[in-house]
Parts: structure tokens; C-alpha cells; sequence
């Protein structure tokens, strides 16, 4: 079955009815069945959910995103128990090898800089600079020490986005890349807790008040995807409409390239994730990265 991708902006409440999400607006109703849905994405501040529902969906392992009046995600709705072998994987988890970990990082930080040259060759940029960010792949030490991974993304967004381009700062371009990232972020953090690990304890990321340690190391290879989606879509907009949140809703539900076979980026980040787990895990040289190129924009 192809599981759905919802994104709701029109809704006065969400109510669970029998095994169906119940939305309500303007005295109609919609009935959504949740065997049916992957991701949910709730985008009215003014919304109102049910605790039946929001049961149902972690029971369900829906990936659910809920926005704020800004329309950034700002909240995501995560089951406490995802998986028969919960407690044993999260043991493992605990006791990862510290020299495994460093190596795993290297290998993470060396390939989220390779997408990025290649984002950058399929949208014909300077060849300089792709040359110098697979150069800087090349560098990537352990813990990164020569920070190739900073000087690596302070190139690549000026060559993508323009040389006046800041990360982080309050316009459009910054608005479809972090909305794009929270939403992976979401689905990965999701698939995670399926698997019956911890989003909080990371390879690199440490934060003491970050939930989503994991996640963070594990989506750095896909943030490319996101990017390519904004400089070919949004570049010459103001405003961050409602079809560019929808589309890089959808973006997880594109095929990309891993292990030589075409996948939704949904199954890639599963396969990718299990060649990281495995690899941390058996000390085998298991680890693989997707390709960031979309089959069918």
C-alpha cells in the first residue's frame, strides 16, 4: 500500500471516529482512514486534536507535524514505545563504541558534502567550487577537526542561493529550508522510534536539550534534497506560499537513488538509517548514502 502524505490547513478540530481521522470544518465533515496515512501535517494554529486521535496516531506511528501561526513546524507527536525490541536496541544504543561513532560521523559529514557538490553540479554551478567541495570530502578528519564541514556549507549556500545569502536569516529561501528540514527531521525521528531506538542519543550531536540528537546526524545527507527543491522553486518569491509547503511536504514521497535501486525518499531513509545501525553495531564497513537527485520532480 502507498501511504498517503496529508497536509491540513482548513480544520476547526480532528476527532478520532472508529479508525478514521474526523476533520471538521464549516459543519462538514472528512473521514481519514490512518491505516492509510504516513504523515500528517497539521498547519492551524487554531486546531484543535482529540487525545483519542493523538493516541491512535502514535499507536499508529503517524509521523504527525503540527505548525504554528507562522506555518514552521513546531511540534512533532512521537510514540513512547515503537518496537518489540525496544529496551534490548536501546541498550545497544547506550553502548555504542566511541571510535565507531567517530568514524561513522566522518563517514556522515563526508557524504552530506558530496551531495552537496552534486546539487550543485546538476544546477550547473561553478565547477571551482564543486571541485573544491570534493576536495574538502576528501579532508574530512576525524571529529572533523579542520571544520571541512563548516567551510564546506559556507560555499556551497553562497554558490547555490547568491553571495548576499545568510543562513538563518527571516526570508523565504530560510523559511522553505528549515520547513523542508522539519519535516524530514519529523519522518526520521518517526522512523527511529519504529525501529526501537532513541531520537535523543546521537553519533555527533550531543545536545542536552535537543531531542532529536539522532535525527540530526542522520538527516544531514538528505538536507540537499531540500535545498535543490527551494533553488529551483523559490528564488524569486517573497512570500512562502502554501503549494511550496505542500510540495516539499511531498518531496519525502520522490524517488531517489541508494544501493543502486530507486527509492521513495521515505525507504531510503530507512535503508539508510539500517546500513548506520548495522554498521555502528557489527563494526562491518556496511554504511551507504543516498544520492540527493530526484527521479520524478
Amino acid at each position: 500500500m502507498n501511504h498517503r502524505i496529508i497536509y491540513i490547513e482548513k480544520c476547526e478540530c480532528l476527532k478520532l471516529y472508529l479508525d478514521n481521522i474526523k476533520v471538521i470544518y464549516n459543519d462538514n465533515d472528512i473521514l481519514l482512514p490512518i491505516s492509510d496515512i504516513q504523515i500528517l501535517v497539521i498547519d492551524n494554529y487554531k486546531s484543535s486534536l482529540s487525545i483519542p486521535l493523538i493516541n491512535k496516531l502514535t499507536e499508529t506511528n503517524v509521523c504527525t507535524v503540527v505548525c504554528g501561526i507562522d506555518h514552521i513546524p513546531k511540534s512533532y507527536i512521537l510514540p513512547m514505545n515503537g518496537h518489540f525490541s525496544q529496551s534490548g536496541n536501546i541498550n545497544k544504543q547506550i553502548e555504542w563504541d566511541n571510535n565507531r561513532k567517530q568514524i561513522m560521523h566522518q563517514k556522515i559529514v563526508r557524504a552530506k558534502i558530496h551531495n552537496q557538490a552534486e546539487i550543485l553540479k546538476v544546477n550547473n554551478k561553478s565547477q571551482d567550487v564543486i571541485n573544491k567541495l570534493y576536495q574538502f570530502e576528501n579532508e574530512v578528519q576525524i571529529d572533523d577537526v579542520t571544520n571541512r564541514e563548516g567551510l564546506a556549507a559556507k560555499m556551497y549556500f553562497r554558490e547555490l542561493f547568491g553571495d548576499d545569502f545568510i543562513r538563518f536569516d527571516e526570508d523565504v529561501i530560510n523559511a522553505g529550508l528549515n520547513y523542508g528540514y522539519s519535516i524530514f527531521r519529523s519522518l526520521i525521528s518517526s522512523i527511529i522510534v519504529a525501529k526501537g531506538y532513541l531520537p535523543n542519543l546521537g553519533i555527533f550531536h550531543r545536545g542536552k536539550q535537543n531531542m532529536f540528537n539522532l535525527s540530526d546526524d542522520v538527516i544531514e545527507v538528505f538536507r540537499p534534497i531540500v535545498d535543490h527543491y527551494v533553488y529551483n522553486n523559490m528564488m524569486e518569491d517573497i512570500l512562502f506560499k502554501q503549494e511550496h509547503r505542500e510540495a516539499l511536504i511531498q518531496l519525502t514521497a520522490k524517488k531517489i537513488e541508494i544501493d543502486g535501486r530507486k527509492q521513495t525518499v521515505n525507504h531510503a531513509i530507512y535503508v539508510y538509517l539500517e546500513s548506520i545501525l548495522k554498521e555502528l553495531e557489527t563494526s562491518k564497513d556496511v554504511y551507504l548514502f543516498p544520492k540527493p537527485i530526484l527521479y520524478d520532480l
